[in-house]
């Protein structure tokens, strides 16, 4: 009988869509330049939105389109739009680390406020933490670059999306007319709202009882406990009119929009007219004789300081749950970053074009370089409390900057495998950004390093790992992206480090913009994963947290996971974030809903079916991206004393329907007219 013969084929070699032998224009001077100026206004689109919506989108797929678009027009290569799409997308990454961690240092007192002054120390403290936490993200990446896009049980969904985006290349110029024209449409919406032709966000008092009837307090066994006094008002909020949340609305779905939304009904629809009903007669009672508070301005003082904490107890389970969810990953992307940084020293240098990273020495001696810098800064932090001895500050700045280090790197690996199983959209970063958080601030109380000292200390280690870790999600999506198409790692590195002193330069500005036109936490500024932020490293280290309300959120949060609720943080979110915005929010997963229910009963091809979800996203994004560039500069004029209401009337909310009616209908129209004809070569799916 015989026996079949064992398979000793070996695995197939990897073989990029541009041959490694093949000499093209890569790293040029207008492909670098291109991918500069995308990282600076996808970041600050993005910064903007995070700020302001408690999200971020991936910025892969519009800087794939924009760069195809421009270095087509120069007769550029597909190597050169690798390069600017690489560059272009980093800065998203670093505006998402950055959002989520500097205004807590606002929030929680330590700086007074930022102002768009490049004189300021704020300015200097806060590019000091992106440019390490994005240099660190980068020089950890390319220590594994080789074995974890080489690893066949990682498919980089995202990145072999984008890949497929370059290689059918003659779809470019009409993907960014669309993403273009909506840009435009979305600046011109959001600022009709500004000069006030229509109220963007309005809101309308609404009276729960009368104020002064009795509410009967027993129990079975006791019927008259108490009597208690009853009656008030509360809010009820429309749909901000914002090109931006319906565009965020879109691209997450119906499903995670309704979600998120209904975290605001919980926060609005129950706990704020519950409180307002049970507890506003009795603080309208002890204020002074012929002294009351105006019913709505009481309705948001307790959403903001009770309901508020709750959700920042919501989130903080969200974000913890999330982590448990993946532990399996989590565990495995652990073992791996030890795994891969062994077999990383053993490989030897490559001399293949495609193989060629940048040196490990010099890479080595950037991260000893970025420790001691590190060191130098979380020494400048804790020494500013002004009460703690010497050795006090240098042993808790060391310990910070080890912390840093190390699970900084370890966070920078597992951030990888995960881009590389679920892809950028869907990173935990704050989540990751959260346990930093909780184990620096442990350490600062056992070594005795309090108050406001200790507080900085913490959100700086956070700040650093929480840029650390999104930038090295997205260079590693990248990495894959230029392995498949045959760029050259260390030319790509060298791209993305540039792009981090860019962005790092650059970001500050937005954020700060905002912040002096609105103020972090407030209505139009929520800031939702900053909250937490300067709320957990105070309470932990400051001491200084409503801590019972938190407890409530808490347990919130695990109801919600005894009842399957499928992103717990989504919901915490949509609590903390005003009604208006998750409202709007909801509206634009409505509004995919629609355009996907009518697209099937076209009966449309997969091809089509494709270009219209293409089309789609890329509408969404235009509209977001337009929104926030005309977002900011509205920020910027208002923050600077000018009054941009230029028409001085109240609009009737009709106007405000109209408003949203146009943009839903452009939001539907635009995918369903470039579902192409049934012939057509079928498109890359976007993979958001």
């Amino acid at each position: 009988m015989s026996t079949p013969a064992a398979n000793t084929e070996a695995p197939r070699k990897h073989r990029p869509y541009v041959p490694e032998s093949m000499e093209m224009k890569e790293f040029t001077f207008r492909a670098v330049l291109i991918g500069l100026f995308l990282t600076a206004l996808l970041g600050s689109a993005n910064a903007y939105l995070g700020l302001k919506a408690g999200m971020t989108i991936a910025a892969t797929y519009p800087a794939a389109v924009i760069s195809m678009a421009l270095l087509r027009l120069m007769k550029g290569s597909l190597l050169e739009e690798n390069i600017a799409r690489t560059v272009g997308s980093i800065g998203e990454s670093v505006a998402a680390g950055a959002i989520f961690t500097i205004p807590a240092f606002v929030m929680a007192g330590l700086w007074p406020t930022l102002t768009p002054d490049f004189r300021t120390p704020e300015y200097w403290k806060s590019v000091a933490l992106m440019m390490i936490g994005g240099t660190l993200g980068i020089l950890f990446v390319t220590l594994l670059r080789r074995v974890m896009v080489e690893d066949p049980d990682l498919p980089f969904p995202e990145s072999v999306a984008a890949s497929e985006i370059h290689k059918a290349g003659q779809q470019g110029a009409k993907a960014a007319k669309i993403l273009f024209a909506n840009m435009g449409f979305g600046a011109f919406m959001y600022l009709l709202g500004a000069v006030n032709v229509f109220n963007p966000s309005n809101t309308f008092p609404m009276k729960i009882s009368d104020l002064g009837k009795k509410l009967l307090l027993r129990t079975s066994t006791n019927p008259n406990v108490a009597t208690t006094i009853t009656g008030g008002a509360t809010l009820l909020t429309a749909p901000d009119i914002s090109p931006a949340y319906l565009g965020v609305g879109y691209i997450i779905g119906p499903r995670l929009a309704a979600l998120n939304f209904a975290g605001g009904v919980l926060a609005w629809g129950l706990l704020v007219p519950l409180l307002t009903f049970t507890i506003g007669p009795y603080i309208q009672a002890s204020m002074p004789e012929g002294q009351t508070i105006a019913w709505p301005l009481l309705a948001q003082a307790i959403y903001f300081s009770i309901v508020r904490p709750i959700a920042v107890g919501g989130m903080l389970v969200g974000a913890t749950y999330t982590l448990f969810k993946m532990r399996k990953q989590l565990a495995l992307g652990m073992g791996r970053a030890v795994s891969d940084l062994k077999k990383s020293a053993a490989v030897q240098a490559a001399t293949n074009r495609t193989e060629r990273d940048l040196p490990a020495k010099a890479v080595f001696a950037g991260i000893a370089v970025v420790f001691v810098a590190m060191i130098l800064l979380y020494h400048y932090f804790i020494s500013g409390a002004g009460n703690l001895s010497t050795s006090t500050i240098l042993s808790g700045s060391l310990v910070a900057a080890g912390v840093m280090i190390i699970v900084g790197f370890f966070f920078a690996a597992v951030s990888g495998n995960l881009v590389g199983m679920i892809g950028s959209s869907n990173n935990p970063v704050s989540g990751l950004t959260l346990c930093t958080l909780v184990i620096a601030a442990l350490l600062m109380v056992a070594l005795g390093v309090s108050g406001t000292g200790g507080v900085a200390a913490v959100l700086g280690v956070a700040a650093v790992v929480c840029v650390s870790s999104a930038v090295a999600g997205e260079m590693l999506q990248d990495l894959k992206v230029g392995h498949i198409l045959g760029g050259t790692p260390s030319k790509m590195q060298i791209g993305d480090l540039l792009g981090i002193v860019v962005a790092s330069l650059v970001l500050f500005f937005p954020i700060a913009i905002l912040a002096k036109a609105y103020t972090f936490g407030s209505p139009a500024l929520p800031a939702p994963q900053a909250g937490l932020m300067a709320m957990l490293s105070k309470g932990i280290v400051g001491g200084d947290m409503a801590w019972p309300l938190v407890i409530v959120g808490i347990l919130l949060g695990l109801a919600m996971i005894m009842i399957e609720v499928k992103s717990v943080m989504l919901f915490a979110v949509g609590m903390y974030l005003p009604l208006g915005t998750t409202f709007a929010i909801f509206l634009g997963g409505v509004i995919r809903w629609i355009t996907d229910k009518l697209r099937d009963r076209r009966g449309l091809n997969d091809a089509q079916k494709a270009r219209v979800e293409n089309s789609g996203v890329l509408t969404a994004s235009g509209l977001i991206a337009g929104e926030a560039l005309c977002g900011l500069l509205i920020a910027g004029l208002v923050g600077s004393g000018h009054d941009v209401t230029l028409f001085k009337w109240t609009p009737p909310f009709l106007l405000a329907l109209g408003a949203l009616a146009v943009l839903a209908i452009v939001m539907i129209r635009v995918p369903l007219a470039n579902a192409g004809r049934p012939e057509d070569p079928a498109p890359p799916t976007a993979i958001m």
